[in-house]
This record gives C-alpha cells, sequence and structure tokens, in this order.
C-alpha cells in the first residue's frame, strides 16, 4: 500500500465499539480522541479511481461514515500476537545463548583443571556469569507477555528496563573483576602450564560468546529490546576476555609473562566502554528517549494523510520493545463530528502501517479556527 494511495482515501473500517452520548459531546467541542493497538498485515484496494469527480466523493463520505459505524476489522489481538512473538523470539535467543555460554564454560573449565590457569579460571567464570544474565531477562519477558491491569494500565513492559539495570551493574561488576585480577597479576605473575590448551580454549571462548553477543544484539534491535541489546554487549565484553586470555599465553609463550596482565588492564578499558554504551541504551530507555527521526517520520505520515491540515505535538515513547504514539493533528473547522473522527482513524491507520514498532497510537483532532486560535484556553492554566 503506497502513500499516495493512502493519503487519496480513508480506510474502510471503523473504530472498535461505539461512542457514547458523554464521548461525543466531548470530541463535539474538542475534536476527536482515538487510540488503537491494531495489527495490520495487509493491503487495502481503494475502488475511486474509475468513477467521475461526484461518484469519488460520494465513495469517500461511504468509506468514511463506514469507517466511523461499523467495527474496526484491525482488533488488538493481532497486535498482541505481535507482541506475544516479539516476547517469544527474546526467549528463544535467551534459550540458545544460555546453552552456548554454559557449554562453552564447561569445556574451559576442564581445561582449567590441568594447567592451573587463573586467567581462563576467570574467563570461564565471566561466562557463567554472562550465561546467567539471562535470568532477569527471561524473567522480563515471561512479565510482558502479561496483559494490562487497572493498576499497570500500559502493562509490563518496562520490566525490559530493569533487566536492562540488572545487565548493566553486571556489566561494572566484570569490568571491576577483571581490572582487579589484570593488576594483581601485575604485581605478582604467574606460571601457566599446557598454554597451547589454554590458547585453543580462549578461542573457544571468543568464538562463543561472539557469536552469542551477534546473535543477542541483531534479534534484540529486530525486536526492539533495549536490555536484550545490552546483554549482546555484555556477551561482547566476555569475548574480549577470551582474548585477553589468548594474548596473555602467546605472551608467557614467548617468556614474557607480564604480558598477561598488560593485556588484561587494557581489556579492562574496553569493557569500560561496552559498559558506557550499554549504559547509555538503558539510560535513553528509562527517559523516554526515542530517535529524532523516528518523531520525524511520524510527522511526514500524518502530514500526508488526507484531511489533515497541520501537524502538532507529537510524542513517542517506549514501553518493552514496542512503541505508544499521541499525536495532535489540526482538520477542518467545517467538518463533521463524523468527519473529523475519520480523519483521525486514517491517521492513526496510517501510523500503524508506516511507523515501526508501533503498538498503539492516541490520535486528538482540533478544528482548524485559523492562526492565533486556542480551542483549548481553559486548559491554559493547567499546562
Amino acid at each position: 500500500m503506497s502513500d499516495q494511495q493512502d493519503a487519496g482515501s480513508p480506510s474502510p473500517h471503523g473504530p472498535t465499539g461505539s461512542d457514547s452520548p458523554h464521548d461525543q459531546g466531548h470530541e463535539a467541542a474538542h475534536g476527536h480522541i482515538h487510540e488503537h493497538g491494531h495489527g495490520h498485515g495487509h493491503g487495502h484496494d481503494h475502488g475511486h479511481e474509475r468513477r467521475g469527480p461526484a461518484g469519488r466523493r460520494f465513495g469517500r463520505l461511504l468509506s468514511r461514515a463506514g469507517h466511523a459505524l461499523t467495527p474496526h476489522s484491525h482488533d488488538s489481538a493481532s497486535r498482541t500476537d505481535t507482541a506475544l512473538e516479539s516476547s517469544s523470539r527474546g526467549m528463544r535467543v535467551l534459550a540458545v545463548s544460555f546453552a552456548v555460554l554454559m557449554v562453552t564454560a564447561a569445556v574451559q573449565a576442564v581445561i582449567v583443571a590441568f594447567s592451573g590457569s587463573v586467567a581462563l579460571l576467570g574467563d570461564t567464570l565471566h561466562n557463567v556469569a554472562d550465561a546467567l544474565t539471562a535470568l532477569p531477562l527471561a524473567i522480563a519477558f515471561s512479565l510482558g507477555r502479561r496483559a494490562a491491569t487497572r493498576r499497570f494500565t500500559y502493562g509490563y513492559g518496562r520490566a525490559e528496563d530493569l533487566a536492562g539495570i540488572a545487565i548493566v551493574l553486571i556489566i561494572a561488576a566484570s569490568a571491576a573483576l577483571a581490572g582487579y585480577e589484570a593488576a594483581r597479576r601485575l604485581v605478582d605473575p604467574q606460571e601457566v602450564r599446557a598454554l597451547g590448551w589454554v590458547a585453543a580454549a580462549a578461542v573457544i571462548g571468543f568464538v562463543g560468546n561472539e557469536w552469542v553477543a551477534r546473535y543477542r544484539i541483531r534479534v534484540g534491535r529486530r525486536i526492539g529490546s533495549a536490555a536484550l541489546v545490552a546483554d549482546g554487549l555484555h556477551a561482547r565484553t566476555d569475548a574480549l576476555t577470551s582474548l585477553a586470555v589468548l594474548l596473555g599465553a602467546g605472551g608467557s609463550a614467548l617468556g614474557y609473562p607480564i604480558a598477561d596482565p598488560i593485556v588484561g588492564l587494557l581489556i579492562t578499558v574496553a569493557i569500560c566502554l561496552v559498559l558506557r554504551d550499554a549504559a547509555r541504551e538503558i539510560y535513553h530507555r528509562l527517559m523516554d528517549a526515542v530517535d529524532p527521526a523516528l518523531v520525524d517520520h511520524a510527522e511526514r505520515i500524518l502530514a500526508a494523510t488526507s484531511g489533515v491540515r497541520r501537524v502538532g505535538s507529537v510524542r513517542l515513547r517506549w514501553v518493552g520493545h514496542t512503541l505508544r504514539a499521541e499525536v495532535d493533528i489540526v482538520v477542518g473547522g467545517d467538518l463533521s463530528l463524523l468527519q473529523a473522527h475519520a480523519v483521525a482513524v486514517e491517521a492513526e491507520h496510517r501510523l500503524i502501517h508506516h511507523l515501526p514498532r508501533l503498538g498503539a497510537a492516541t490520535v486528538h483532532a482540533d478544528p482548524d479556527g485559523g492562526e492565533g486560535a486556542d480551542h483549548h484556553a481553559v486548559l491554559a492554566g493547567h499546562r
């Protein structure tokens, strides 16, 4: 469905349910407020092109009337299914990555037993800790499946952000532990046996962690989960730690035991850089920050909607791994309540179709009273 087709005719579907007399009176005074959480996976066939001007106008009026008076076929079930599918994908990522990391740690533990490598022991414990970060995320994804309640009216999506805080704290603890161990070995270097096996274990640790990192980050960005992305960044720090073990083993083989702690300190700095990125990601999510390009995109979608004269405020926020939108639009002051309603629904319809990861939208329509007109003057003292 192209934007031009969308703008040319409103969607032929109406809102969910009917308006009460109280709601109609409120909308007559203040425009229209409409919210859906719909799933859309279809196209529309608008058959107005073959009609004459009068036929097109009549068809457009019928379409708007039908949209306002008939149940909207895009009920919330599809959008709920999409959210559940995202959570299911997140749970699948956690299960697979947990298994990969635990197998990696088990292989390393066997080599630690006969090599006596303290560096490899630290890397092994680090991998176990990384695997265990799947637990708070799994709890968050499970909570996110719950329906909204009268107390938690936006649902439980914020649990992912809380899990993200736990992950950031684990990364910080990993950085502190890595720095401490590196400094201690710099003061008191230790001899390592079976360097070849230690090097092999380091490579296994790097490959396992880097694969998990890429998997978590890719799916986390696809489903919009900042916490899963942060957990992927944490796995990448473990991959760097494994490289430190490899480089340290190489330095020891060349007769430079001090190489291990020096490389460990450099890796600590790298872990701190990853910590900064993960903390920034979670901080932005907690502060309801969004990419400004998303706001620009939403404004363009609204401005291209037939019947929208101007676009007012556009507010977006993440709730878990889905977006919610609250927007204001200005429509013609001569439109009937039915017509203004149809324009608002079409604006919402286009947003849901064209704005990625949008789970629900609230559209408020104001009548155009000309420049300087304020239809909310009575609320000025409450702003």
